[in-house]
């Protein structure tokens, strides 16, 4: 394959779409957007994206914000975390505007690719790799752009085989590696091969899609989202390959998931934070060694630095910050952090925001069905300030 040096040149730039509301993980999307949600207590959702990026060596990479984008700024920190802070190249912050007929808020994914389109025009990169910030998956990205370029495609699409419902994904159909079909959220699926959400783009071949999509005059809120518009267009009327990824691949867009994708990591069947080779990096603030009592009962869990634990625990992961009394018990539960679980407390199956308010009596269900899992967070004031401060707080 064509090798291709991407450290100092234009050619590829990576979009990271991260405005979204996140509504499906509320409440824990509810004071903060939906890239900053904590993983496993020690990192946020957007930190595995970033980190896929920096390991592969891309340094154009720019993150497209709209919802609640303060938190995030702060962890981001100018990219330092994932050495992105270049002077000619590496972290850009892309905010939403008000002026232009293409600046504002964007009506869905398709919306804010197009938003962003001129400007990656202007840049000169021939390639956009776009991504979203809420998938957990690990990712040399290298491979996948020698091949789209080698095989000359408008576009790329990295898929992955999933046992399990895939109507609430893009379903993809391949000839070969060439694209035949793309349906998106389909009640009949075709195949079980899903869109992981990393699509690499051709930038003449997507300009020439949304100018057949998009009408003389508009602003490119009619492209909503990319998985109704721009990929099937595309599929239908260009040159789409696909490239398959083997290993962990999680969509976090869901309580469920996000809950499941947690377990994956306590039962080492997930994501593998250990691993030396590309780990995921963060913008990580200090804590001091966890605390196990003598009175502690900790089983198959993963403790994160500045816990304390005298009480049971049981298949769970406990955050940073957590506090676990002597006569609590905690079972196939994740608590992001700062939370205290006093005695008495019994939690099963439970996800506990930072700061959230923990009663000593039981709470949760030992198998709780679809949709069914029980979220604590801090309380709100009338004004709904509270929980963005408390969390704020906790996240420097």
């Amino acid at each position: 394959m064509t090798k291709i040096s991407y450290s100092m040149t234009n050619d590829v730039v990576a979009l990271i779409l991260a405005g979204g509301r996140g509504s499906r993980l509320s409440p824990l999307t509810d004071a903060r957007p939906k890239p900053a949600v904590p993983l496993a207590g020690s990192y946020r959702l957007i930190d595995v994206t970033l980190s896929n990026l920096a390991h592969s060596g891309l340094r154009h990479v720019w993150i497209a914000e709209q919802y609640r984008p303060g938190l995030l700024n702060r962890h981001l920190a100018g990219g330092r975390p994932w050495d992105l802070d270049g002077t000619r190249d590496g972290l850009r912050i892309l905010p939403p505007g008000q002026g232009d007929t293409e600046d504002g808020f964007s009506e869905g994914n398709g919306h804010a690719l197009y938003q962003q389109l001129e400007a990656v025009e202007e840049f000169g990169a021939s390639t956009l790799v776009v991504l979203s910030a809420d998938h957990l998956y690990q990712l040399d990205l290298r491979p996948v752009i020698e091949q789209h370029v080698e095989k000359g495609s408008d576009l790329t699409i990295v898929t992955t085989q999933l046992d399990e419902d895939v109507t609430r994904y893009g379903v993809v159909t391949s000839e070969g590696d060439t694209v035949s079909a793309y349906d998106y959220k389909p009640k009949d699926p075709a195949t079980d091969v899903v869109a992981t959400e990393v699509f690499v783009f051709d930038v003449a071949a997507l300009r020439r899609a949304c100018d057949e999509l998009v009408p003389d005059g508009a602003d490119g809120a009619d492209l909503g989202d990319y998985g109704d518009t721009l990929i099937p267009h595309m599929v239908s009327s260009g040159t789409v390959h696909e490239y398959r990824m083997d290993g962990y691949w999680r969509d976090l867009g869901t309580i469920d998931a996000y809950y499941r994708a947690h377990m994956d990591l306590v039962e080492s069947t997930g994501l593998d934070l250990h691993r030396a080779d590309w780990p995921v990096l963060s913008n990580l603030s200090t804590s001091a060694p966890a605390r196990i009592a003598e009175s502690a009962d900790i089983t198959d869990s993963l403790v994160c630095p500045g816990a304390e634990v005298a009480g049971a625990v049981e298949h769970s992961l406990i955050g940073p910050g957590v506090t676990v009394a002597n006569g609590a018990t905690v079972s196939r539960s994740v608590l992001i952090g700062d939370v205290t679980v006093p005695a008495g407390a019994h939690l099963e199956s439970v996800i506990a925001d930072h700061c959230a308010d923990i009663p000593a009596e039981k709470i949760g269900q030992t198998k709780p069905g679809p949709g069914n899992i029980t979220v604590l967070v801090a309380a709100r004031s009338d004004e709904g300030d509270s929980l963005t401060h408390d969390i704020a707080a906790k996240n420097p």
